[in-house]
């Protein structure tokens, strides 16, 4: 058998030989939507999910509260892990309080990635910008499975903010083969 020679678009080739071992061998592409690596490998990105919110919400309570960031993912094996993203953006807080950010799957709280967002040991009014974080879940399903971020103020009544003027926070989730 004749190797396979696949010539570049300008110049050159990639060239698929016969094996040396006697037998029938079998090589298969993958359809026109895949890549030829679509092995899971450990460390291959399986699939990545984007979601954005660009909406102000405002607390005025100690108890967390949905940011509107949210996004679900359907790992393809229970042994993946998701690597979460997150930039959570246009923080602020009004008089001597401050707001906290963490990072929920489900019900669970994941890490709290923000606890003094904005604290200035005075009552002014500050706008903090962002924060971020990225953290490597295990979650052992192939279920959908939704990741959010959450946000509290330190005291009952004091207001605090996320998206402040309609800025866009991300979060992105990828599955990584185990």
């Amino acid at each position: 058998m004749s190797p396979l020679r696949m010539l570049g678009s300008t110049s050159g080739y990639a060239e698929l030989a016969p094996s040396a071992v006697a037998g029938d061998q079998t090589f298969t592409l993958p359809g026109t939507g895949g890549t030829l690596d679509r092995l899971n490998r450990a460390g291959n990105v399986l699939q990545v999910v984007n979601a954005t919110y660009s909406t102000t919400v405002t607390s005025h309570s100690s108890t967390y509260a949905d940011t509107g960031l949210t996004a679900t993912i359907t790992p393809s094996l229970a042994s993946s892990k998701i690597l979460i993203l997150v930039n959570q953006v246009g923080l602020g807080k009004v008089n001597n309080h401050y707001l906290g950010l963490r990072l929920v799957r489900g019900a669970t709280t994941l890490i709290t990635f923000e606890n003094e967002a904005g604290y200035t040991g005075s009552t002014l009014n500050q706008r903090v910008g962002g924060s971020g974080a990225c953290y490597l879940d295990s979650p052992n399903t192939t279920s959908a499975t939704t990741y959010k971020t959450q946000f509290n103020s330190t005291d009952n009544g004091a207001t605090v903010f996320v998206n402040n003027n309609n800025v866009t926070s991300t979060i992105t989730l990828m599955e990584i083969a185990a």
